[in-house]
């Protein structure tokens, strides 16, 4: 609650040239990775605005019950990365591509 209570509404940081990244989601048994930036409660659920590295790069909308409902079938679910640490978009997508030899 605190944690969803301390992210910038939706649209709130849509002029800002380089949006701070608040949370990383990610699947432990793929590649697959969220970085937050935005996010607010909508229709009993609670929808997220980032950055989504999948099969593509690509900013969008995705909410919690979505991320909820990946895994199973021997599958491992998605995992909040506790060991995160929040900053500017530039810096955080610089680190993760460094990270996986992606510069």
């Amino acid at each position: 609650a605190d944690l969803r209570a301390s992210l910038p509404p939706l649209y709130s940081q849509e002029r800002n040239p380089d949006p701070r990244v608040h949370l990383k989601f990610f699947t432990p048994d793929s590649d697959w990775t969220w970085f937050v930036t935005e996010g607010q409660p909508q229709d009993n659920d609670f929808i997220f605005f980032g950055y989504v590295c999948g099969f593509e790069e690509e900013w969008g909308y995705f909410m919690l019950s979505e991320l909820d409902g990946i895994g199973g079938r021997g599958r491992m679910p998605i995992e909040r990365d506790l060991h995160f640490h929040p900053g500017p978009f530039t810096e955080v997508i610089a680190r993760y591509r460094r990270e996986r030899g992606r510069s």
